[in-house]
């Protein structure tokens, strides 16, 4: 498949599955009425829809890299709670050095490696770290005398290193799961023109006469319905990374 083949769908990767879950629960409700209509609508139209859905998900998110995904993103948190004490540490002896430091805990990235922590941003995290570890370097001397050790730096160099590594490990797997994607778009397609037949015929049955119903069939409302789940949920820990093409 080339690369550069266009998504039929308006909605993410990973939501194409889901928004087909929730129409296989509507079509196996109706599937009297549909087989009625066509007897194309059987048992075997679903079970072979199920097989393209289950396909489909294990392309866009597969256990056990979700799993990986998963396990990474719990790690890079809590080396960022860890931090929050020697951040601490480290205010206090900035504090003690003003006479011969002339950097507020802000101008030191402190106050920014804070809020990052506290708002679980790995990105902001990893580059103040950065400049915070710069100006421990530059500044050591005079924190020494107040206190900072050798253990204390190398803990928070370390941190930096393990954060850094572990933000490239996240980019690197969703990088090469999207381009595995990409490659299989087709696959996709499919399964969203299926889709569209199911949600075509759902709306000739029931939008005169169960408008109720014949919103379960309508794509953008589906698409809410799978949205509003996952938001009451927090989230997933796939938000931790890029996001995948589409809506």
């Amino acid at each position: 498949m080339n690369a550069n083949t266009p998504r039929n769908y308006s909605c993410k990767d990973e939501e194409l599955p889901v928004i087909c879950r929730y129409s296989v629960i509507n079509l196996k409700r109706d599937l009297t009425d549909f087989t009625t209509y066509s007897p194309k609508f059987n048992g075997q139209y679903v079970t072979d829809y199920e097989a393209k859905i289950s396909t489909v998900e294990e392309l866009v998110s597969p256990k056990s890299e979700t799993s990986e995904m998963k396990k990474i993103t719990e790690r890079i948190f809590a080396n960022m709670n860890l931090l929050l004490n020697d951040v601490n540490h480290l205010g206090g002896y900035l504090e003690m050095a003003n006479g011969t430091i002339n950097l507020s805990a802000a101008d030191f990235g402190l106050s920014d490696l804070r809020k990052g922590i506290n708002v679980r941003d790995p990105e902001k995290v990893i580059d103040r770290l950065k400049n915070v570890n710069q100006n421990v370097v530059k500044y050591k001397a005079p924190l020494a005398e107040q206190g900072l050790t050798d253990a204390l730096q190398e803990k928070m160099s370390t941190a930096y290193t393990m954060l850094k590594a572990d933000r490239e490990l996240q980019y690197s797997i969703h990088s090469n799961r999207k381009e595995l994607v990409q490659n299989n778009i087709g696959t996709l397609n499919d399964l969203y023109s299926q889709l569209n037949e199911i949600l075509m015929v759902g709306k000739i049955l029931y939008q005169r006469t169960n408008p109720v119903k014949g919103k379960e069939y309508v794509f953008s409302e589906l698409k809410k319905s799978v949205r509003r789940t996952t938001k009451n949920n927090g989230g997933s820990t796939e938000e931790q990374t890029p996001k995948s093409e589409g809506e």
